[in-house]
């Protein structure tokens, strides 16, 4: 027994000793029971509990395939929500207003997980979703809409990684990128449905049932994982004492941080980078990034931190984080700006953009499901994360390439675009099973958030800079271009950065101006794309390598 609570003790700090004391795995008619037993891996390294993953799948991958349908739902989506809300060039923040809050509460995640239950975190992160998307889909304006993004975010930090440190604590290191490929077959299948639908609903009954409809979906799966997900329940103890274990500083600093830094990037893509307002957020930001990083790394200030300093200061959890993070930068404006040089260069309609970023999730599923198959086959990852890394780099390289800056080619972008998510699919696997081959028992839920914290981060940096680029450039190009014009060049500016539609209603020569001025506004985007995928290949460098037979 004092194994066996020691075990459980390391590995899933919500499990009590009484819950222990069943070795099997009980199944009714009506719901899965699992209990945890205590068995040694099949490589013969450390002890896991014992559950039946098959038979959990599906109660967790509602939550996944909702989490991943709503990213794409917005970015195929949001346009046409900008153009109706006549507010196209602050748009981003859709998208921004969420990831702010998902990143600060991901980490955070991790810890409340530990000390009130995975599944109590999963229910709560559930139902919380699904208040911000009925606010979202009750919203009179574009404010109204980013503050019930806000608080989807909020329940959107968790919907994945408590998924995923609940296959951390069951599933053995070698059979792990296996399992992350599947319930990455799951979350793609979300996004593959997303963005047609998005495109659909926009140009049909409309963009609010892109939000509205995601409410009975998050019900669902609060219903699912209640009824059917049997985990031992977390310790009852003082809640006070719990509390005490948060770290409320560490989040503090964190949250004004991002969303200082979002405000610089904003008001510098639309205002100007010279602006006292714009720097004075910057530097905010760089002082409340300094204060996060000294509260993290100074145990008396955080007991328990997010970020704590013996994770931060290994050079492997480093370059993978990094990793993660420039990855996900690059995704993330990939998907947003695709979408919106489909509809602003290409011509397409907002469900033809939805179709156009379809060869996109199909690759993410191809290389997550393969490369978890390779890792569980050759019990490395290290060849594999370059690999897939190279493959990122030359996709990128195409999308440059086949978006205006050789030739403007639907074709060649969206397999180019294919290649790349190929890459960034396996990247995703290989990253997470590097931090946790790397890691103690007792750190792998920390890493794991971590690395959904670094991910967040890259996805608000590369739709915020992605976006600041294209607002910025076109705010040029069009007050260039259109000197004398007989317009009133401000008016135009404006027209056309708040709603595409307002293009077609341009007489021929001001049209033609316009779209080349966003042809190569959104050009600037995929430039940026192409950086953040060298970057990343580099920090894989520097990843090591731990055979996954030998965990």
């Amino acid at each position: 027994m004092d194994e066996r609570q020691a075990l459980l003790d390391d590995r899933a700090p919500t499990y009590n000793a009484s819950d222990s004391d069943s070795d099997s795995v009980k199944k009714s008619d009506d719901q899965i029971q699992v209990a945890v037993a205590v068995v040694r891996d099949e490589e013969g390294g450390v002890k896991k509990p014992n559950v039946r993953m098959a038979k959990i799948v599906i109660p967790l991958g509602v939550g996944l395939f909702l989490a991943a349908m709503d990213g794409t739902i917005v970015a195929s989506s949001y346009a046409s929500i900008g153009s109706e809300l006549k507010q196209l060039q602050n748009t981003s923040w859709i998208a921004t207003g969420y990831m702010l809050t998902m990143t600060t509460f991901q980490p955070l995640y991790g810890k409340l997980s530990d000390i009130f239950g995975r599944k109590q975190c999963l229910v709560f992160s559930y139902l919380i979703f699904a208040i911000g998307c009925l606010i979202c889909g009750l919203a009179r304006n574009l404010e109204e809409l980013v503050v019930g993004r806000a608080v989807a975010g909020l329940g959107g930090g968790g919907m994945t990684t408590v998924v995923t440190i609940l296959v951390s604590d069951f599933v053995p290191l070698k059979s792990r990128g296996l399992w992350q490929g599947i319930l990455g077959v799951i979350y793609a299948s979300g996004s593959a449905t997303g963005a047609p639908l998005g495109g659909l609903l926009a140009d049909g009954i409309g963009w609010r049932w892109a939000f509205l409809g995601q409410v009975p979906v998050a019900l669902l799966a609060i219903l699912l994982v209640g009824t059917q997900v049997k985990l031992p329940p977390a310790d009852s103890g003082d809640l006070k004492a719990k509390l005490r274990r948060i770290d409320f500083a560490g989040a503090f600093f964190l949250v004004f941080a991002i969303f200082t830094f979002l405000l610089g990037a904003d008001r510098g893509g639309n205002v100007s980078w010279t602006d006292r307002y714009t720097l004075t957020a910057l530097i905010t930001s760089a002082v409340l990034f300094a204060f996060f990083g000294f509260v993290e790394m100074h145990p008396a200030v955080a007991n328990e931190p997010i970020a704590p300093k013996r994770v931060m200061i290994n050079s492997s959890h480093v370059a993978s984080f990094l990793a993660n993070f420039f990855r996900e930068a690059c995704l993330m404006a990939l998907v947003f700006f695709m979408a919106l040089w489909f509809q602003a260069v290409a011509g397409k309609s907002a469900s033809e953009a939805g179709l156009g970023l379809l060869p996109g999730i199909i690759g993410s599923v191809c290389g997550g499901v393969g490369g978890g198959y390779i890792m569980k086959k050759s019990g490395k990852y290290y060849t594999l994360g370059m690999i897939t890394a190279i493959m990122m780099v030359i996709g990128n390289a195409f999308i440059v390439f086949f978006t205006g800056a050789y030739t403007i080619s639907v074709l060649g972008a969206t397999v180019a675009l294919f290649v790349q998510c190929v890459g960034s699919g396996t990247g995703v696997s290989t990253t997470l099973v590097a931090l946790i081959a790397n890691a103690e028992p007792e750190d792998q839920a920390i890493v794991t958030a971590l690395s959904y914290l670094f991910r967040s981060l890259g996805a608000i940096v590369g739709v915020s800079v992605g976006g600041t680029l294209v607002q910025g450039t076109l705010r040029s190009l069009l007050y260039r271009r259109l000197v004398g014009e007989d317009v009133d060049i401000d008016e135009i500016v404006n027209l056309v950065r708040s709603s595409l539609s307002a293009i077609d209603s341009l007489e021929p020569k001001i049209r033609a101006i316009v779209s080349m001025s966003y042809e190569e506004a959104v050009e600037t985007t995929f430039y940026l794309t192409f950086a953040l995928s060298v970057a990343g290949l580099i920090c894989n460098f520097f990843i090591k390598e731990k055979h996954l037979g030998g965990k």
